[in-house]
């Protein structure tokens, strides 16, 4: 007897959809067939689209910046998350400079984490290192994780990693079985203007600054051979500059991570009236920029909403230097993907980002996998509505979209189910190593 037989659905599994039925028993999928078996619950999904669980491998909850913490905690994180299907997430350790702070910053954001109701995993973080790197990795993965964050920019809170440096962990990144998320923009072309106003943020950080480090560091992943991910590419130039120069090596060992805000707007957003809630970095780009990235897509290897919201009023300031930078997106990230993309979003937010965080048993169906599922009433140019977390506003509101999350599955239990939230308990998921 299965616990929980999902009979009827229409299925992604294997790039393909098929009509099938799933059972599953103790949190995993045992069992995929055209046969009808008995279980303690039966649910009929005719109708619906049983896709993997959502996987969003780009997050930022209770992000302190010093003076103002992003407003999604753990929980109310995750709350949008599952309502989104997004079953598992990937947040960021407090970004620190020494193998002593890593364990530190580890522990802190595991004792926040504990109130999520999806399941999460971490990215190591460093910032201007002072100490060892290799004994930082050691560290790292003696934690569990298999990822780890590093900027090139943001000089002015010290949390730039110089080249030397970048240059060094790519070679560790090979010999120690790790991918480098990198947020890569050229520190010495961002302009910081106290006069500036949101108006003025594409001209501080202007698609040349990334489009340039994008290069410069392919090329350093080249030299080495090591293991890199570009987080929240914004530019179809920089993806046109990269498949240019770096093609064969393009999600093979350098893989591109873009965003739906990428896709969804372009930079005359901040020209207009509430332009400060259109406030993010990288920044928006040309309409320009945005047909290229739409039509390079398949360049881009995963989709991450670099979640990071902050309340309208907070963000209502003239000037630039007054504005926390980051927007809210995790809950539609589903559904406005595959408006744009169609089926060819679903690998990019479920299979490539477990391959490239090391999320052993997540991102497919497939007997002994995690039961993790998405149910996705197809609804094609349905608006997008809804607003589960804190924030008091989405970008998204009323925009088309390609239908809605119906219920949400994690591990084998219904944590949102006929759009009623029940509630769960996530867990951290350890890493594995990564390779090629």
């Amino acid at each position: 007897m299965y616990s929980l037989a999902l009979i009827h659905g229409r299925a992604y599994i294997n790039q393909a959809w098929v009509q099938t039925n799933i059972y599953i028993q103790n949190e995993k999928i045992v069992n995929i067939s055209n046969e009808l078996f008995p279980a303690d619950e039966v649910i009929d999904l005719n109708g619906l689209e049983v896709l993997p669980g959502i996987i969003d491998p780009h997050v930022h909850f209770e992000l302190d910046l010093g003076w103002i913490k992003s407003v999604d905690n753990f929980y109310s994180g995750s709350v949008a998350a599952i309502f989104g299907g997004v079953t598992t997430f990937v947040d960021f350790l407090e970004p620190v400079d020494t193998v002593e702070g890593l364990e530190k910053a580890f522990l802190s954001r595991m004792s926040l984490a504990k109130k999520s109701i999806a399941d999460y995993h971490f990215h190591a973080t460093i910032k201007n290192p002072k100490c060892n790197l290799e004994d930082f990795v050691v560290k790292m993965k003696s934690l569990g994780m298999h990822t780890l964050k590093l900027f090139t920019t943001y000089s002015e809170s010290n949390r730039r990693t110089d080249e030397k440096d970048i240059i060094e962990l790519l070679k560790l990144s090979k010999k120690h079985h790790f991918l480098i998320m990198a947020h890569i923009e050229n520190d010495d072309l961002i302009k910081i203007d106290p006069t500036y106003t949101f108006k003025e943020l594409t001209l501080s950080r202007q698609t040349i600054a990334e489009t340039t480090e994008a290069l410069k560091l392919a090329k350093f992943v080249s030299d080495t051979k090591g293991n890199l991910y570009m987080v929240h590419l914004s530019s179809g130039h920089t993806l046109v500059g990269l498949i240019d120069q770096y093609k064969d090596m393009i999600n093979k060992n350098f893989f591109i991570e873009s965003c739906p805000q990428y896709f969804t707007f372009t930079k005359e957003k901040l020209q207009t009236e509430k332009g400060y809630l259109y406030t993010f970095a990288p920044p928006l780009r040309s309409l320009r920029e945005k047909e290229l990235l739409f039509k390079n897509a398949s360049y881009v290897y995963t989709i991450g909403t670099d979640h990071c919201a902050f309340m309208e009023k907070d963000k209502k300031k003239k000037y630039l230097e007054d504005i926390p930078l980051g927007i809210g997106g995790i809950e539609h990230s589903l559904s406005m993907m595959r408006h744009y993309l169609g089926d060819q979003a679903i690998d990019k937010m479920t299979l490539n980002v477990a391959h490239t965080q090391g999320l052993p048993n997540k991102g497919r169906i497939e007997v002994g996998y995690d039961a993790d599922f998405a149910i996705f009433r197809p609804m094609p140019n349905e608006k997008v509505y809804g607003n589960h977390g804190t924030c008091d506003y989405s970008l998204y509101e009323g925009l088309h979209g390609s239908g809605k999350v119906v219920s949400t599955i994690v591990r084998g239990k219904f944590v949102l189910k006929n759009g009623e939230l029940l509630g769960g308990e996530g867990k951290w998921i350890e890493g594995s190593e990564f390779h090629v």
